[in-house]
């Protein structure tokens, strides 16, 4: 949640969740449907596969992903079945439409998307690879995570597109220049090698 208020970090960590399994990625895509254009926040696809995914941030403690926006994402994807969309070398329909949130669905949400064959990854669904088992298999974790941080560091670093950890200590020379002191990139730095290890 401390990814927000926006839902942008949010979905570059989905993404770069996607990366870590070998797919290319690229976010914000508009796709035009048999009815209507639509905004994927997430398109994830390689040689075998093409999966759309809509990521639903929520900043709130106890808001659910429900029932209206599982139909809506639904809507979208039915739209979007019949078309044929250019990614890697060769143009190929959508195999897969997801729907990730940071928080958990409502069990109407669930049954009708066990119902429909809808992906949804939450925080705790399903049981096995929910975001969480998704987070700690890629080692991908967000810079919210860190002790050593504060809200106002994390926010610096995010508008210089740092979301994970990794990307820190990839990249240490933008933690500088994100404003951040050599003492605190010190304490940020060997905290992340923990987490890594």
């Amino acid at each position: 949640m401390e990814l927000g208020p926006t839902g942008f970090p949010f979905e570059q960590f989905v993404a770069e969740i996607f990366r870590s399994q070998g797919f290319e990625t690229q976010t914000d895509f508009i796709a035009k449907g048999e009815c209507a254009e639509h905004e994927i926040d997430i398109v994830a696809w390689n040689e075998s596969k093409l999966i759309f995914v809509e990521a639903k941030f929520h900043n709130e403690l106890g808001i659910k992903s429900d029932l209206k926006i599982a139909l809506y994402i639904k809507a979208r994807w039915d739209d979007l079945a019949n078309q044929e969309f250019d990614f890697g070398s060769h143009k190929h329909k959508f195999d897969e439409g997801w729907l990730i949130t940071n928080t958990k669905f409502s069990e109407s949400a669930i049954k009708y998307a066990k119902c429909r064959n809808m992906k949804l990854v939450g925080w705790n669904y399903p049981e096995k690879g929910n975001l969480q088992d998704l987070i700690e298999k890629a080692h991908l974790h967000p810079i919210t995570c860190l002790n050593s941080s504060t809200p106002s560091d994390e926010k610096l670093l995010m508008q210089a597109g740092i979301v994970l950890c990794k990307q820190a200590l990839d990249n240490p020379d933008i933690l500088a220049q994100a404003g951040l002191s050599k003492d605190k990139i010190d304490k940020m730095i060997a905290e992340i090698k923990l987490i890594s290890n």
